[in-house]
């Protein structure tokens, strides 16, 4: 009996929180996923590395853009290691005629959150922030769920600054001359020429 009681008051003084969202608000969503200090990653990139959420899947990486994709809706992500490297902000101005628009500052991470109506009827989503960027176009009704997805993969893109201080090295040191190894070249002028011996 002491074990039991032992046990039920040590679950009640160690405690578990747990954080219900309101997925009917997109200015609670996201402010209850960003403001959260998650080191959860799932997927790793060339100097960064984030968490796709459940429900969410992963198709494709070319040169730091990613392609996810859940119920129906393609989400593009941008990460932008130039100016999380150079720590260039971009400075945002609310939209009055945009459906939605909001600029964001959280745990000394920037960004915006802005919602377009298009011609065809659906939504275009744009998310920035934490040096990184999601573009979806959706319906009306998965609004919700993707600001709630987007929300939990920006807040938790982490970059690793030795990575990508040596990409951005080898970035700027190459060379854009090309250099065709495959074709004849008729000119030697750079090599040393032997003259037969007795002339």
């Amino acid at each position: 009996m002491k074990k039991i009681l032992l046990l039920c008051c040590l679950l009640l003084l160690a405690g578990c929180s747990v954080v219900r969202i309101d997925t009917s608000d997109v200015d609670n969503i996201v402010s209850v996923v960003l403001s959260k200090n998650n080191d959860l990653y799932n997927q790793i990139g060339n100097g960064y590395k984030y968490y796709v959420p459940r429900g969410v899947t992963y198709i494709d990486t070319n040169s730091y853009n990613d392609v996810l994709y859940s119920n129906g809706n393609y989400y593009y992500l941008y990460i932008d290691i130039i100016s999380y490297y150079y720590k260039v902000t971009k400075d945002y101005k609310e939209n009055s005629e945009a459906y939605y628009s909001k600029k964001i500052d959280i745990n000394g991470k920037q960004g915006y959150l802005e919602i377009n109506k298009q011609d065809n009827g659906r939504y275009f989503i744009e998310f920035m922030y934490n040096y990184s960027k999601i573009e979806v176009e959706a319906d009306y009704e998965d609004i919700n769920d993707i600001i709630l997805n987007t929300s939990y993969i920006l807040s938790t893109v982490k970059f690793n600054d030795n990575i990508v201080r040596i990409v951005l090295d080898e970035q700027f040191l190459v060379s854009e001359e090309k250099y065709d190894i495959f074709t004849s070249k008729k000119e030697t002028n750079g090599f040393l020429k032997l003259e037969p011996e007795g002339e």
